[in-house]
């Protein structure tokens, strides 16, 4: 079956880092919500809650909260899980399927838009080869995350994995 997502250099966001842990435990770190916690989000925020119904239609929840202690939920729905290959998200559609309405992206209202999150895992070299794409509905969107620091953040989180991972799970 060939894919359906063509890569759009306007509208989509991406990185492919070489990881030197085993694909199963990254797995483990975004499928399971005690695991995913500690890590999802770059410090010094932090990921409070987390819940995880990992199946297309599920629901994948987190609520981040701010260094100042504010708190900000996002709700979104899985839309392709291949388990240890593939998990594709999207904050456009709640549970079931059902349509959403925008929300701000980590509490900045300006930084509100729709994206689709796709991070695929692979063997490669003893590790993993980790690529993070984020689909964007508009240039406006995509430009904010870039300005929201997509790389950095999304890089530092996968740091914290890693080191999570190394610690031992």
């Amino acid at each position: 079956m060939q894919p359906t997502y063509q890569p759009n250099a306007n509208l989509d966001l991406s990185f492919t880092r070489i990881i030197n842990v085993p694909r199963a435990q990254v797995w483990r770190a975004w499928t399971e919500p005690a695991l995913l916690k500690p890590w999802f989000c770059p410090m010094p925020w932090k990921t409070i809650d987390c819940e995880i119904d990992l199946r297309p239609g599920g629901l994948f929840r987190t609520t981040m909260q701010s260094p100042e202690g504010a708190e900000f939920p996002n709700a979104g729905c899985y839309l392709e899980v291949v388990p240890q290959e593939k998990l594709v998200w999207t904050n456009a559609l709640l549970p079931g399927f059902r349509p959403a309405n925008p929300t701000a992206t980590c509490g900045d209202a300006n930084t509100e838009f729709m994206f689709t999150a796709m991070v695929e895992l692979a063997d490669a070299d003893g590790g993993t080869r980790y690529t993070a794409t984020v689909i964007h509905a508009d240039e406006a969107g995509c430009q904010k995350h870039a300005a929201m620091g997509f790389e950095a953040g999304w890089g530092a989180a996968l740091d914290q994995l890693v080191a999570m991972i190394q610690r031992g799970i």
